[in-house]
């Protein structure tokens, strides 16, 4: 085994033990963007191996500042770029999870989203 081999391999498995969470962070907003107004990594708040920081509008108006860890998802802030050290809200394991607890709108769309995919594989699977 060369030693570039050996590098690649160590780098990997510590890949896996620390993750960047700007990266995570615009994962999540990629994943989603489509069922909200609008939705963004903040560039004012910092972020770091361990915590970034999300700016999301759903479709209800509603602006919430996310803040996402290890520990998941959870509402920082009521405006963008906003952190409110006072507000103990739940994580939630997943962005859908959030959402869906946020805004009903963001739930609708996720489903119109489901079906017009399961649609377009019913048409695809019959031709």
């Amino acid at each position: 085994m060369s030693g570039f081999e050996e590098g690649s391999e160590l780098n990997g498995f510590e890949g896996t033990d620390m993750k960047d969470m700007r990266l995570e962070a615009e994962a999540v907003v990629n994943d989603v963007l489509f069922a909200v107004n609008n939705m963004f990594v903040s560039k004012s708040l910092r972020c770091a191996d361990d915590v970034a920081y999300i700016n999301v509008e759903t479709k209800e108006r509603n602006r919430y500042c996310l803040e996402l860890t290890e520990a998941g998802l959870r509402v920082v802030g009521y405006a963008f770029d906003q952190v409110d050290d006072h507000l103990q809200t739940p994580y939630h394991e997943t962005v859908y999870s959030l959402l869906d607890t946020l805004s009903p709108a963001y739930r609708e769309a996720f489903g119109n989203a489901l079906l017009q995919r399961l649609e377009a594989l019913k048409r695809d699977g019959q031709s």
